[in-house]
C-alpha cells in the first residue's frame, strides 16, 4: 500500500499558517506583553550556542538559521557582536553548508569575547573588525573582505537607536544582494510605549527612537527590499518582528 507524498501539502499549509499568525494581532499583542515580562528575567541573555552565549530570541535563532540555510550566501556580515554566540551560530550553518564567512563588526571587541570566539572550533569562517559600523574607514574594511560576485547577507544588531541604524542601513543595505536578506534587530521596541517600556533598558528603547522607525524610513528610500510574510509571520516570541527583508533587486 502506497503513502501519500504530502511534502508539498505539507509546505502550502505552513507557509498559509505563517501569514496568517501574522496577522492575528490580538495573539501579537499578547506576545508582546510575555515577552516584556520575561525581561525581568533577561530572558534573551538564558541561552547558548555550541557553549557560547548568544544575546538571541529562540525564536530569532530559527528564523536566522532558515534564511541562511535557504539562501546559502557567501558571506553574512552582522553589526555587533557581544559575547560571540551570534556569529559563531551564523557561521556553524555556513560550516553545514560548506562555504561562506561571517564579518562581525563591533565598535569594542573585548579580549575575553574575542578569546572565546577565536578559540571556538567555528573560528576560522569569522572575521572580526573593530570599529565604529557606520564608519567609512569600517565600512570600506568590510568591503575589502567581500570577494567580488559574493553572495552577502546582512545582520544589523548594535547600536538600536534610530539614527545609527539608519546609518547602518544606509551603509550596508547596498551590500546585500538580490535572493539575499537584510535583517534588522529589536524592531519589538518600536510596539512598546515610553510607559511599557522595560525600566532597566536606556531611552533609546522606547517607540519612535528604534530599529523600526529606521527601518520604515529606509523603506521610504529604497525599493530593494520587501519584508517577508512567510517569515515574519512566524516571529511571535521574538525581538524583531518585521525586520527581516528579502532583496529582490
Amino acid at each position: 500500500m502506497s503513502v501519500e507524498d504530502d511534502r508539498k501539502k505539507f509546505e502550502e499549509e505552513r507557509i498559509a499558517q505563517s501569514v496568517a499568525l501574522g496577522q492575528d494581532s490580538a495573539l501579537f499583542s499578547q506576545s508582546l506583553d510575555l515577552v516584556l515580562g520575561l525581561d525581568r528575567y533577561d530572558y534573551s541573555y538564558l541561552w547558548t550556542w555550541l557553549g557560547v552565549p548568544i544575546i538571541q530570541m529562540p525564536a530569532d535563532v530559527m528564523a536566522t538559521q532558515e534564511v541562511i540555510w535557504n539562501t546559502k550566501p557567501d558571506v553574512i556580515l552582522e553589526t555587533g557582536i557581544a559575547r560571540g554566540g551570534s556569529v559563531l551560530f551564523m557561521a556553524s550553518i555556513l560550516e553545514l553548508i560548506g562555504k561562506g564567512k561571517v564579518i562581525g563588526v563591533d565598535i569594542d571587541i573585548r579580549v575575553h569575547n574575542r578569546e572565546t570566539i577565536e578559540r571556538h572550533p567555528m573560528a576560522r569562517r569569522v572575521t572580526m573588525i573593530e570599529g565604529p559600523s557606520s564608519d567609512p574607514a569600517v565600512v570600506e574594511n568590510v568591503r575589502s573582505h567581500i570577494p567580488d560576485g559574493a553572495s552577502v547577507m546582512v545582520v544589523l544588531d548594535s547600536d538600536h537607536s534610530r539614527d545609527h541604524v539608519l546609518s547602518e542601513l544606509r551603509a550596508y543595505g547596498p551590500l546585500v544582494t538580490k535572493g539575499c536578506y537584510l535583517v534588522v534587530a529589536d524592531t519589538l521596541v518600536g510596539y512598546v510605549d515610553e510607559e511599557k517600556a522595560p525600566r532597566k533598558r536606556s531611552k533609546l528603547w522606547f517607540k519612535g527612537n528604534e530599529p523600526l522607525s529606521a527601518l520604515n524610513d529606509y523603506l521610504r528610500e529604497t525599493d530593494r527590499f520587501e519584508p517577508d510574510p512567510v517569515i515574519n509571520g512566524k516571529l511571535i516570541m521574538s525581538s524583531s518582528p518585521g525586520g527581516y527583508l528579502r532583496c529582490i533587486a
